[in-house]
């Protein structure tokens, strides 16, 4: 069973960084693509950042210049580099990995005060 474990969320002041991981309990050379989705309460959920096996990235507007995402496979751990956060920021961040369907992590909080 493929398990994804998200952790390094937190409170954060407006301007500051935090680095999310996202743990997973197989080979993460096995997942076509991994990403992060957020969710702020009241709005829908919202695809963050992507990268493929072959390391390719995509990013939302929103975040772009400002968030990383990479992959340490000898680790199997994916990461999202958060830096200059702002208070829209503020969500649950979930990682996602895709093996014949999309798997979810349980999320991790973010929330970034003003």
């Amino acid at each position: 069973q493929v398990q994804l474990v998200e952790s390094g969320g937190g409170l954060v002041q407006a301007g500051g960084s935090l680095r999310l991981s996202c743990a997973a309990s197989i080979s993460i050379r096995r997942f076509d693509t991994m990403g992060w989705y957020r969710q702020a309460p009241g709005k829908q959920r919202e695809l963050v950042a992507t990268i493929t096996n072959d390391e390719r990235t995509n990013y939302v507007d929103s975040v772009k210049g400002r968030f990383t995402i990479s992959r340490d496979d000898a680790k199997n751990t994916m990461y999202l580099q958060m830096n200059s956060l702002a208070p829209e920021d503020t969500a649950v961040y979930y990682c996602y990995a895709r093996l014949y369907y999309d798997r979810w992590g349980q999320g991790t909080q973010v929330t970034v005060s003003s």
